[in-house]
């Protein structure tokens, strides 16, 4: 837990975290989880959500970085970890050596992830990952039986899944996904006639797991529904079970009462049209609150009203106009989270910036200090 006594904070909610997971699980059926936990946790602390989410029933983990699974390591996170995408040879001995299992796709990439588990003396355990119609990484369904022949023919490595992952499984009405479904299930009854079938066959993550879109899959993949943010507005309706996990708070540090006609902040861009009592917060894009958010209708809760951002918000403030409000140096607001009978959501956030709930919590960076709250339960 920080003992930082900035008046600005995130804070994490253990309880609600070990709900989602129990959501997940109930919704998983006989698949396994395994949580997402990039991108620090996607904003939320990759270390102490790994160990809860462990604790409460995660088989695995998911990271994307092969530095991101050593930090995990080095914290003493047992358990798979599956590394999501191709990383630099230069990377593959610490890999072997924290016993991550390697996403792998291309030719040249296993035989250097092999070569080096050779000179090891160790086994590498490996999922191929099968572009069905992302486009993104992966290697192309023609070519996919004999990427997983490569693996099998090394006696280094070990072929422990297969797996692709979609491209609009966030989008109900858009088609490609049981395009995709078709494509990769295909080649999974190739590998079943070559007797090559691997002890992990999977697709889902969260948007897929959300809708059952396929439940034979192995494994689901979880990262943002884990959170309590739905993948998509969407898929809103499919989180009534699920509890967001991160707030953003900070304390009012400065208050003013203006006339009609001042401005505020950078440019004086925005005017007054009354007098207001305009309250300085004690963050801004340095943190991760977006510069453009005080133009798209940002608005901040303090005593459960919300009070829309005034000017451009600045590196290290941003100010809110609270009307008539009586405001004191110290009170409370929540940029994200809920306050009385008002919630402001990471979706309703990204929805004012054109962007996706996954953006706004990702980019709470780590000069914001974490607080977690209800560590036990």
């Amino acid at each position: 837990m920080s003992t930082s006594n900035r008046w600005a904070w995130v804070d994490v909610d253990l309880d609600a975290l070990r709900g989602n997971v129990a959501a997940i699980l109930k919704q998983a059926g006989k698949a396994e989880l395994w949580a997402v936990v990039k991108a620090n946790a996607y904003g939320h602390g990759a270390i102490e959500v790994a160990q809860v989410a462990r604790a409460a029933g995660a088989r695995g983990l998911c990271v994307a970085l092969a530095d991101e699974a050593h930090q995990l390591r080095l914290a003493e996170i047992d358990g798979p970890i599956l590394v999501v995408s191709e990383q630099p040879a230069t990377q593959h001995e610490q890999m072997l050596r924290d016993d991550l299992s390697a996403t792998l796709y291309n030719e040249s990439t296993i035989n250097d992830y092999a070569h080096t588990a050779t000179r090891l003396g160790l086994i590498g355990r490996v999922h191929l990952k099968v572009d069905t119609g992302m486009h993104r990484v992966g290697v192309r369904v023609e070519d996919a039986l004999a990427r997983a022949q490569q693996i099998r023919t090394m006696p280094s490595l070990h072929l422990e899944g297969v797996y692709t992952h979609f491209a609009a499984a966030d989008l109900p009405q858009h088609n490609e996904t049981q395009k995709q479904l078709i494509r990769f299930r295909d080649f999974v009854a190739t590998l079943d006639q070559h007797s090559m079938r691997p002890q992990y066959v999977h697709t889902a993550n969260s948007s897929a797991a959300l809708r059952l879109l396929d439940p034979t899959t192995d494994i689901v993949r979880v990262g943002i529904a884990m959170y309590g943010i739905a993948p998509s507005n969407e898929l809103e309706t499919e989180m009534s079970a699920f509890k967001p996990v991160l707030s953003l708070h900070a304390r009012v540090s400065h208050v003013q009462h203006l006339a009609a006609g001042e401005g505020v902040s950078y440019g004086l861009r925005h005017k007054l049209d009354r007098a207001s009592t305009i309250a300085t917060l004690p963050l801004g894009y340095g943190d991760g609150v977006p510069r453009r958010l005080w133009s798209t209708g940002g608005e901040v809760l303090i005593f459960g009203k919300r009070c829309p951002i005034i000017g451009v918000v600045t590196m290290d403030q941003l100010m809110i106009n609270c009307g008539d409000a009586s405001i004191a140096i110290g009170d409370e607001a929540v940029l994200l989270g809920a306050q009385g009978n008002e919630t402001i959501t990471a979706n309703q956030i990204a929805t004012k910036l054109d962007t996706i709930g996954y953006e706004i919590v990702c980019g709470l960076n780590v000069r914001l200090p974490r607080h977690y709250i209800n560590t036990t339960n």
